[in-house]
């Protein structure tokens, strides 16, 4: 027991010492050791799967509901993450973890998974809480959008990019500037179109106001 005792108070000054003089390296251009990412990696999972387990879905099926997912991914997420054929940009190659392949984390990831980390974000990634500033009804759009991101491909991206050209609450941003290098929204009778979603049990924040955020 003495030993044990020695042994943790050992580690503690051990931690502090790294701790209060700055030998651990925050730079986010330095990647974590494998022990740090698979402790990170494994608890992030971990707490999104059972968060997430709870969260009743609406029906996600709708060609029209992808469609003004698209517009609005294309907005908030394909900066960071990329997009197919389309690499991140600037601010998301910058930061460390690197953001994912959301092709890939689509098709790994329920529905409700997805839906929750887009609504709370997580904690010192860069990956905002959209939630924030977006109801729940604004997000459904976007994972409907990204149940059917790993069958797309490039041109395919950007062939439903143009159907839903005016579509989503990001489209009359879209007038003023391109996001994303996609073609910008320009059918003035469209733009901001919302589509009805049946109201699902996670908490939501009812008033949709873009006025105070940024992307």
């Amino acid at each position: 027991m003495k030993m044990f005792i020695t042994g943790v108070a050992l580690a503690v000054v051990v931690a502090a010492g790294i701790v209060y003089t700055g030998l651990y390296d925050v730079a986010a251009s330095s990647p974590h050791n494998a022990v740090t990412e698979w402790l990170f990696s494994t608890a992030m999972h971990a707490s999104v799967a059972r968060q997430a387990r709870d969260i009743e879905m609406p029906d996600l099926r709708s060609e029209e509901l992808r469609l003004v997912g698209i517009s609005d991914f294309d907005a908030m997420c394909a900066g960071c993450h990329g997009a197919p054929g389309r690499k991140s940009k600037a601010a998301g190659q910058g930061l460390n973890p690197q953001p994912s392949d959301l092709t890939e984390s689509a098709a790994k990831m329920s529905p409700a998974e997805l839906f929750w980390i887009t609504k709370y974000g997580i904690r010192m990634t860069g990956m905002p809480a959209w939630g924030v500033t977006h109801d729940d009804e604004s997000l459904w759009p976007v994972i409907a959008f990204m149940t059917e991101l790993p069958r797309l491909d490039a041109a395919a991206y950007n062939a439903m990019l143009v159907r839903a050209e005016g579509r989503g609450h990001h489209a009359a941003d879209a007038k003023g500037h391109n996001h994303g290098d996609s073609p910008p929204a320009t059918d003035a009778a469209n733009a901001g179109t919302e589509v009805a979603i049946e109201a699902v049990p996670a908490e939501g924040k009812p008033n949709h106001d873009h006025s105070g955020h940024s992307h």
